[in-house]
């Protein structure tokens, strides 16, 4: 059983921060495409106004939510291996 919740811990820690890793690096690459965006198109206001209205567009995006999946794909994997080795 402790095996079991060392696991759980170490796999917990090591995928938040892929997650964290992961969010920082979408952001970029969205900050990176908004100021592209704008140097191309000279958007209405302000370079920084139009980056900041992009990435508040981006906080309630799909694709944010959709990196919630680094915990819930590798756990299922986990969880489906233990299964089949134990049960199967």
């Amino acid at each position: 059983m402790f095996a079991l919740a060392r696991l759980v811990f170490i796999g917990f820690i090591v995928l938040t921060v892929v997650y964290v890793c992961l969010s920082l690096y979408s952001r970029a690459r969205r900050r990176e495409k908004l100021e592209a965006a704008w140097d191309t198109d000279r958007g209405p206001g302000s370079k920084a106004s139009f980056v900041d209205a992009g990435l508040k567009d981006y906080d309630g995006s799909l694709r944010r939510k959709l990196i919630l999946g680094v915990y819930v794909v590798p756990s299922l994997l986990v969880a489906l291996i233990i299964y089949l080795t134990n049960f199967a």
